[in-house]
């Protein structure tokens, strides 16, 4: 008798609380959701919100708005600094839908990683907070793997353990960091001689910067080598997709470790990454990541969201095609081509990086002196207008794009833009380099 009465007293309650939801927003969930709702708390229904996107909700949840935050159109490509890649739809509800209910954290690591490890051709995989985390955790994986040592010893315990890690002159950026956080040594090498000598009882890994523009020691070599060691060899392929066969070439060629960004080309959430490899190493890295407290890898955490936002990324990409993807971003550059292409001096190319960002790059050549204007000028009016459009960080510098960029070149990158965008900038340059002093 008093289970029905509970059960009764539990129906009047979920009815009151239905009562201040519309009809609308109420078949506006999806059947999960609603599934979860007959287990829920009739206190707690307000938080299952309809979809994103969705016309009831679009106004008053768009925070960008409330705070004043400018929206831009990212003619650039997948910049940290401009908050990489728009997810697809698909990935969008599947990081809404995780967001409703809780899991325990390493199960959710567990099956994404033997999950993606299977879709990806790899022995492990772990879902990382970016990857430059994942260079951090490959790093603790090595050290652990080749001192036996335990996370709480890493990085404090390291100066007396081996410690080094090898690296070409030219492979040096500013991701060492993340090495660095484990509390490595760095050892530079330059010739194939000077990396062989550079091996000692201390050497715990390898890292090759796989974007890397200077080197004399190519990739195979590279690798070759540690291996002939026995010192495992991590390859940061951070930017390097597309093309979309690069998330199991490296692995693959026998690389132990190899990270990527999620946010970039992947198309996951911006604060996600992936560490591929070996599964013993990978095994090792999870050891030293969060939620562990005493692990250097306790302040990189991944929601529960963002592993899921990662694992439906993953799925989703594997559903594209490059050479159709290749296409649509050259349509968009023909698109603004065709609005400039008059202009006195203008020449125009579309190149591709072969090692990172591999995708169109419009690169539009000009005489300043003669329009009027420099690249960099217009850049900063194409920043300063709205809506605010970015180019490509390339524009009016050399370097960046090897010869391809210089001082008298626009950089636009097409492969971020969202429907219509292309026809924007390509309107929005017009108007700026045929009345540069407007």
């Amino acid at each position: 008798m008093a289970d029905i009465v509970a059960q009764e007293g539990r129906e009047k309650m979920a009815d009151a609380g239905m009562r201040f939801f519309s009809r609308r927003r109420f078949l506006s969930w999806s059947q999960a959701a609603f599934a979860a709702l007959g287990a829920t708390p009739a206190f707690a229904k307000p938080f299952l919100e309809p979809a994103p996107g969705s016309s009831s909700q679009a106004g008053e949840d768009d925070y960008y708005a409330k705070l004043g935050v400018e929206k831009i159109i990212n003619a650039a490509g997948t910049y940290t600094y401009l908050t990489a890649a728009v997810m697809p739809p698909k990935v969008q509800r599947a990081v809404a839908q995780a967001a409703l209910h809780p899991v325990v954290l390493k199960d959710l690591q567990r099956a994404s990683g033997e999950y993606l490890a299977k879709r990806l051709r790899c022995e492990g995989a772990l879902v990382t907070s970016g990857a430059s985390a994942a260079l951090t955790l490959a790093t603790a994986a090595c050290i652990a793997s080749a001192n036996q040592a335990r996370p709480e010893q890493i990085p404090q315990e390291v100066a007396g353990m081996k410690n080094e890690v090898i690296v070409q002159k030219a492979h040096r950026y500013e991701y060492d960091h993340a090495m660095l956080l484990c509390g490595v040594r760095i050892v530079e090498v330059v010739t194939v001689e000077d990396y062989r000598r550079a091996f000692t009882p201390k050497t715990v890994m390898t890292n090759f910067f796989n974007a890397a523009e200077a080197g004399e020691i190519d990739r195979q070599t590279w690798l070759e080598t540690a291996h002939q060691h026995s010192v495992p060899c991590h390859l940061d392929a951070a930017a390097d997709m597309p093309p979309i066969e690069n998330l199991w070439k490296y692995t693959g060629m026998g690389f132990d470790l190899v990270c990527f960004s999620g946010g970039k080309g992947i198309r996951g959430p911006q604060n996600a990454g992936l560490l591929l490899g070996k599964k013993s190493l990978i095994d090792l890295a999870t050891d030293n990541d969060s939620p562990n407290s005493d692990a250097v890898g306790r302040g990189m955490k991944v929601a529960k969201e963002q592993i899921v936002g990662m694992v439906a990324a993953v799925d989703w990409l594997l559903e594209q095609d490059d050479a159709a993807d290749l296409a649509e971003y050259t349509r968009r550059a023909n698109i603004i081509v065709d609005q400039v292409k008059h202009i006195p001096t203008m020449k125009t190319e579309i190149y591709i990086p072969e090692i990172a960002n591999h995708v169109p790059h419009l690169i539009l050549a000009y005489d300043p002196a003669v329009v009027g204007i420099t690249p960099k000028q217009v850049q900063e009016k194409l920043h300063n207008g709205r809506p605010q459009i970015e180019l490509n960080p390339a524009t009016g510098s050399s370097g960046r794009l090897g010869t391809h960029s210089n001082e008298n070149t626009i950089v636009v990158g097409t492969w971020m833009l969202q429907p219509g965008e292309a026809e924007i900038i390509a309107r929005s340059l017009r108007t700026i380099l045929e009345h540069p002093k407007a």
